[in-house]
């Protein structure tokens, strides 16, 4: 199950030792040493998993994760101090899926990894239910085939997790699905990771396709439940 993962840390000795230690479990690995570096590794290639340190150089792990987000929904572990709660709390805010605290166990790494790479390779395997490729409700227009929205004809840049989000919801209307439901349909059952990345993915998808976000007229919440889309 070999996979390509980017590494990114302004400590060589640490991203040399996760080199070493991926690359003797068959993964193609990609090194990063600042933030820039980092999200120019990012738009050129696919990675089944990005490393990824909180204090960069030139762009912190924060901006990192923000400026993947815009783009791509590649699987994020930002690697955080021991002990430092806001750097977790921030991380997940900002869109990464999981974080691992330093010092942290080579062995732990690699099992996280292995476990989403191999998620996602089963998730990719399932065959659709054959339907419509293009659902309209409302003023938005889903192309499944292509995997492409469009507000009020205009097309808006989602990435496939909101994309999925959107899909779900609009197809299943007036039906609330908690952060936990979504969490495992979206991600895949059993995903390491917060519940609060979902609030964040919601809350980005919001400001894509809501001309007012806190007045929507898509994407409703449930307080106490979860999200739905409403349909009268």
């Amino acid at each position: 199950m070999a996979g390509k993962v980017l590494v990114v840390d302004d400590e060589k000795i640490i991203v040399k030792g996760l080199k070493f230690s991926l690359i003797q479990e068959g993964f193609e690995v990609d090194c990063a040493y600042d933030g820039e570096e980092a999200i120019e590794f990012a738009k050129a290639n696919e990675y089944d998993m990005v490393l990824l340190d909180v204090m960069l150089p030139k762009i912190d792990g924060f901006g990192v994760v923000q400026q993947i987000r815009e783009f791509s929904d590649m699987p994020i572990i930002m690697l955080t101090a021991k002990g430092d709660d806001m750097d977790k709390i921030l991380g997940l805010d900002y869109g990464a899926d999981d974080y691992i605290t330093k010092p942290f166990n080579i062995l732990e790494v690699k099992a996280r990894i292995k476990a989403i790479i191999r998620r996602n390779n089963m998730k990719s395997k399932v065959v659709a239910p054959s339907k419509s490729s293009i659902i309209e409700k409302k003023d938005i227009r889903l192309d499944i085939e292509s995997r492409t929205a469009y507000i009020e004809g205009v097309e808006v840049n989602l990435t496939a997790k909101e994309f999925h989000i959107l899909e779900l919801l609009i197809t299943n209307p007036n039906k609330v699905y908690s952060r936990e439901m979504l969490l495992e349909i979206v991600w895949g059952k059993g995903t390491p990771g917060d519940v609060r990345t979902v609030d964040v993915h919601v809350r980005r998808l919001r400001e894509k396709i809501e001309k007012n976000p806190s007045e929507p007229k898509f994407v409703f919440t449930k307080w106490g439940v979860g999200y739905y889309y409403k349909e009268v």
